[in-house]
């Protein structure tokens, strides 16, 4: 079986990046990303620099370049994100069937989630963030789905990927998932919902500086600013609002957060979880996966995956964390 990917040679990279008018010194790293494709490049005579190879049919151009200009339009707010080169006018590039763009490297290292200063600053960032994302409204991202995330994810498993054995547990357990986190979130309206993040871990955040560089914005959609939030709170339910009252402090310093957002988090978290199941089983066709994330196809993920949808469960029942503002 072919894989769109298969043609992304060593050269082939080389050759894309010196199309756009770069110099490669031939130094290539790939950077460990799945979704996409990245690599690090040596410039003869200037910094390294990152080139994303787009993954063919999961974005249209459209939606690519709205991402772009999202990002350039933080940048221009001077808010600390890593958006795209403008190369020749260009931000998207397609070269030999590939669609690719160019990034500056930069360094850091992931922000420290116990360390309240480092939650602040992040509260602040994020709140600068969400003020020019809720200024506008995107035309082609998506919007945060309940259906998509957690309905169409379930089904695409259940039989395929599920062992025989753990199916009709995992049907049963799905659906309720499913079903209350739809329930809890239909809540939300459309004044609920801007341009965020919307893949907002420590992975895609750069420490530097006593600053958070915010990286990656390829899975920003319209969803509530919560989407990018509950993901930094960690540990008991004492630590989370601990957590959650330096950082909406600092967020709320540039931005008002509503704190009925709050009885959204385990239902996002719900989605997640069901989502990246999801998301693994249709990339399972391309040949890093399968290397990256053995442990998928074993009984034993599932078994796991199992359990921590039955948590959920309880989780989704259990009363919302509690803002102590100062």
């Amino acid at each position: 079986m072919t894989h769109p990917y298969d043609s992304l040679t060593p050269d082939c990279v080389v050759d894309c990046l010196e199309s756009i008018g770069l110099v490669s010194d031939l130094r290539l790293l790939a950077l460990n990303s799945y979704e996409n494709r990245v690599y690090q490049v040596g410039i003869e005579g200037g910094d390294p620099v990152i080139l994303k190879f787009y993954r063919a049919e999961r974005w249209t151009d459209a939606q690519i370049l709205e991402e772009h200009a999202f990002a350039q339009e933080l940048v221009d707010h001077e808010i600390s994100v890593v958006a795209p080169e403008s190369i020749g006018g260009e931000t998207l590039h397609h070269v030999l069937g590939q669609r690719f763009s160019v990034f500056k490297r930069r360094g850091g290292y992931p922000p420290e989630l116990d360390n309240l200063d480092h939650l602040y600053r992040l509260g602040q960032t994020l709140g600068r963030i969400h003020r020019v994302g809720g200024a506008a409204s995107f035309l082609h991202r998506r919007a945060l789905s309940p259906s998509r995330m957690a309905t169409e994810s379930r089904l695409f498993v259940k039989t395929d990927f599920v062992p025989l054995e753990l199916q009709s547990a995992y049907s049963t357990l799905a659906k309720d998932c499913d079903q209350a986190a739809t329930e809890i979130l239909s809540a939300m309206t459309t004044d609920d919902l801007q341009r965020v993040h919307g893949d907002c871990h420590v992975g895609n955040i750069l420490w530097r500086d006593d600053t958070p560089h915010f990286v990656d914005l390829d899975d920003c959609i319209s969803g509530p600013v919560v989407q990018d939030i509950w993901m930094f709170l960690n540990g008991d339910r004492n630590q989370r609002e601990q957590q959650l009252a330096e950082f909406i402090e600092g967020y709320e310093e540039f931005n008002d957060f509503d704190v009925r957002q709050l009885s959204w988090i385990e239902a996002l978290r719900t989605l997640r979880i069901m989502h990246h199941a999801a998301w693994l089983a249709r990339r399972w066709s391309d040949p890093a996966f399968p290397k990256a994330f053995p442990w998928f196809s074993n009984q034993r993920f599932w078994a796991d995956h199992i359990l921590e949808l039955r948590e959920q469960i309880s989780a989704m029942q259990e009363s919302p964390l509690q803002l102590q503002r100062s």
